[in-house]
């Protein structure tokens, strides 16, 4: 595992991973997920990603799979002391109501914790911005989170800057707990949702980034080079965007130095993905032990200044505005 770093000023560290949960319950079955949590843990990692909406996407599912089997396995293992829980509100109706309403935050959170077989959480996100609900409000609703003890620390996902800089604004006027960390979707192929304005604000006012879709749905580590290839995975889908010039073109480059490092085209992402100004470290989730060691081993790879400037040049050219 990588060196431990500080994640802004949460008050929590972690190292160069964090596992993403979402796969839990749905393409990991529990007892491969236990496996999974029991890898990571041994090997260093500290850090594990969830929300209550995983994964409702799915037929028959409604939500909350994923922190189920984590509480199982915190419960059985007795590992709570030993691993951060982050999960999420935002994206699942329930009781209070949608979104961010502050009686859908009061009950997101207690039924996540009974899920979790825990009594808190390390990070709770919102997942998603909620122009519907005032954002003082939203920020009481997790302040008396923080409060109660059932939140250690705050978290943004999928902000704008211009959002994420009032919400800071207002903590800091009332205070009120602040988002100390931003989750945004960032990767070799997804640069614009966070490089800017995001970027520049979560390095002027201290706040750690831990980036999803660091392996952008799975393209980046080479499996999908077609259309035809679409078919290896249920996310397949989400593949489609980046089957471009300029995919083909990162991966071409990402295939060059991976004959240079002897790394595989996973850990060459995610390792490019940690170099980055203003991350702390990317999210990635494993559907095996033998996966989740590939990206364990990323975190220890070391890219040079030339083929960093070389995966950039090939990341950049004809990128979305």
């Amino acid at each position: 595992m990588s060196d431990i770093r500080t994640l802004g000023s949460s008050g929590l560290e972690t190292p160069g991973l964090v596992l993403g949960g979402n796969v839990f319950g749905w393409t990991a079955g529990e007892a491969t997920s236990f496996k999974i949590l029991d890898r990571f843990i041994a090997a260093g990692g500290t850090m594990v990603d969830t929300a209550d909406v995983y994964s409702a996407w799915i037929p028959g599912h409604r939500g909350g799979e994923s922190e189920t089997v984590i509480g199982r396995w915190l419960k059985q293992r007795r590992r709570r002391d030993d691993v951060l829980i982050a999960t999420k509100v935002g994206m699942q109706p329930g009781e209070g109501g949608t979104g961010l309403a502050p009686a859908r935050i009061a009950a997101a959170i207690e039924a996540s914790l009974k899920r979790l077989n825990t009594d808190y959480v390390d990070l709770y996100y919102a997942h998603q911005d909620d122009a519907e609900v005032p954002q003082d409000a939203v920020l009481e609703a997790f302040d008396a989170l923080v409060r109660a003890g059932k939140v250690r620390a705050l978290g943004a996902s999928n902000f704008s800057a211009k959002r994420l800089a009032s919400a800071l604004d207002i903590s800091a006027a009332n205070g009120l707990a602040a988002y100390s960390v931003l989750q945004p979707e960032f990767n070799l192929m997804t640069r614009d949702r966070f490089e800017g304005a995001l970027q520049a604000l979560c390095t002027e006012r201290n706040l750690g980034v831990l980036s999803y879709f660091g392996l952008a749905a799975g393209f980046l580590t080479g499996k999908y080079r077609s259309v035809a290839d679409l078919a290896k995975s249920q996310r397949g889908a989400r593949i489609v965007p980046y089957l471009t010039d300029r995919g083909h073109a990162v991966l071409g480059v990402m295939d060059a130095v991976a004959a240079e490092t002897g790394a595989t085209l996973a850990q060459i992402a995610l390792a490019w993905n940690a170099t980055q100004p203003g991350i702390t470290a990317p999210i990635a989730s494993a559907t095996s032990v033998a996966q989740l060691d590939e990206l364990l081993a990323a975190m220890t790879l070391k890219l040079n200044t030339d083929q960093i400037a070389r995966l950039d040049v090939a990341s950049l050219e004809q990128a979305s505005p």
